[in-house]
C-alpha cells in the first residue's frame, strides 16, 4: 500500500468521481425464517416498515454518492426479476447475474473485473444488499475516506464504532493512520481481522478502543483487487477475467455456463482481506454510523420501534393481540390473528405455511431449524 501525503478524502457534498457501488444481493437470510425464503429472501423484504426493502434502502443509501449509473448489483438468475422490478432506475446491463451461488469473492470479483473491462481502473465499492444504516452523512464521510485509501492503493474498509461486546460480528484491529490522512476520521492501518470472539473476547475487544466491527464493507480499485486476486488465488482471478472479456459479447452465455461451476466458493474475506492485511495492505476508514446486519430476530427487534407495551410489530399491528410481553417481536404474515399473552421476548412469526415460535436469545438458532427441515427434504418450506 502506498500512501500520498496530501491526499485528503473526497467531498461527499455530491456523487464521487469514478466511484462505483456494487451490491452483492444473495443469501438465503435463514436466521429470518419463516419470513424470509430462497425464493424471497431477506433483501427483497421491508423489514423495517420503512415502506422500501432492504435492497431499495441500500440503493437510496448510494444515490448521492453515485447517481443512477454507477450502481452495479450482483444477484442470482432466480432474485434478477425481482432486483430489476424494485430498481426500475438501475440500468440493465448493471444487474448482472450469477448462475450459481459461488460466494462473495466470485460476485464482487465479477463485478470488478467487468467494471475493469468496460471502464478501466475505476473505484468501486461493495455493500450489501440486506444491511441496515442509519447516518447517511457519516455514511458518506466515511465513504470519502475510503476512497482517498483506495486511490492510494489500498483494500479499504469501513470499520464500525462497536458499541456493544457482539460475538454476532467479526472485528477489525485497527493501527495507526495512514500517513496523510485528514484528521480523526481519515483512514488507519489494519492490524489483522479477528473472528467472531467469545463474549470474554468480545468485551476485551470493545474496551481496548482498538477494535471495530467488520461490516464487509470493502472499498478498492477494481486493478487493485483484480491483482490482489492473481497473486492471492490465479484459477479464480483467470476464470473471473475469462468471464469479463466475454461479457457483452455472443459469447457471452457459453462462457458464463463453462467457466462459472469452476470457479473456487470462497469470501473476499479469506480470498483477500485477511492475507492482504497480513502484508500490510488494508486499511480501514472509521465508520461511526448505526449500522446492523440484520441478523436475527433478535437484532430486527432492536431495529423495529416498540409500541406502548413494549412489543416490536412487524407488518398489520391489527392482526396482533400482545399482552405482558415486553420485547416480544410479532409478525403475522399469514391470515390469523396472532395473540401472544405473558411471553416476554419471545419471538412469534406466521407466515401461510409456517410458523416460528421462539425466543428472541434463541434466535441464532433458528439457522439450525431451517437446515433440519432441509435434511428433511422439506423443500417448499425454505
Amino acid at each position: 500500500m502506498q500512501s500520498a501525503p496530501e491526499q485528503a478524502a473526497p467531498e461527499v457534498g455530491g456523487p464521487i468521481e469514478d466511484l462505483y457501488a456494487v451490491v452483492p444481493a444473495g443469501g438465503a437470510g435463514t436466521r429470518l425464517w419463516p419470513l424470509s425464503r430462497r425464493a424471497h429472501p431477506k433483501f427483497l423484504l421491508d423489514l423495517t416498515g420503512s415502506g422500501r426493502t432492504l435492497l431499495q434502502g441500500t440503493w437510496d443509501r448510494l444515490q448521492p454518492l453515485t447517481g443512477p449509473d454507477r450502481v452495479v448489483v450482483v444477484t442470482g438468475r432466480a432474485h434478477a426479476g425481482a432486483v430489476a422490478e424494485q430498481l426500475p432506475d438501475l440500468p440493465a446491463d448493471a444487474l448482472l447475474a450469477e448462475p450459481s451461488p459461488r460466494d462473495s469473492m466470485a460476485a464482487i470479483g465479477l463485478a470488478a473485473a467487468v467494471l475493469a473491462h468496460r471502464h478501466g481502473d475505476v473505484v468501486l465499492a461493495s455493500f450489501a444488499a440486506d444491511h441496515v444504516i442509519h447516518g447517511e452523512a457519516a455514511f458518506a464521510q466515511a465513504v470519502g475516506a475510503a476512497v482517498a485509501a483506495a486511490r492510494d492503493g489500498a483494500v479499504a474498509t469501513i470499520g464500525i464504532a462497536a458499541t456493544t461486546p457482539s460475538t454476532a460480528f467479526g472485528y477489525i484491529e485497527v493501527g495507526e493512520p495512514l500517513p496523510g490522512a485528514a484528521g480523526e476520521r481519515g483512514a488507519r492501518g489494519v492490524v489483522a481481522f479477528r473472528e467472531k470472539p467469545d463474549a470474554a473476547t468480545a468485551a476485551e475487544y470493545v474496551a481496548d478502543g482498538r477494535h471495530r466491527w467488520n461490516a464487509g464493507m470493502f472499498v478498492v480499485r477494481a486493478r487493485v483487487l483484480l491483482d490482489h486476486l492473481a497473486q492471492q488465488r490465479p484459477e479464480l482471478a483467470a476464470g473471473l477475467t475469462e468471464i469479463a472479456a466475454a461479457w457483452d459479447t455472443p459469447a457471452e452465455p457459453d462462457t458464463l455456463a463453462r467457466v462459472w461451476p469452476t470457479l473456487e466458493k470462497i469470501a473476499i474475506d479469506y480470498a483477500i482481506a485477511e492475507p492482504v492485511a497480513a502484508a500490510g495492505g488494508v486499511a480501514v476508514a472509521p465508520g461511526d454510523f448505526a449500522w446492523d446486519d440484520v441478523g436475527d430476530w433478535d437484532s430486527l427487534g432492536a431495529l423495529l420501534a416498540p409500541d406502548a407495551g413494549g412489543v416490536h410489530v412487524l407488518g398489520d399491528a391489527d392482526a396482533t393481540l400482545v399482552r405482558d410481553s415486553a420485547g416480544a417481536v410479532v409478525v403475522a404474515a399469514g391470515a390469523r390473528t396472532v395473540t401472544v399473552l405473558g411471553v416476554p421476548d419471545a419471538v412469534v412469526v406466521d407466515t401461510p405455511d409456517a410458523l416460528l415460535v421462539t425466543t428472541r436469545d434463541q434466535a441464532q438458532g433458528v439457522k439450525r431449524a431451517v437446515d433440519a427441515l432441509a435434511e428433511r427434504g422439506a423443500d417448499r418450506l425454505l
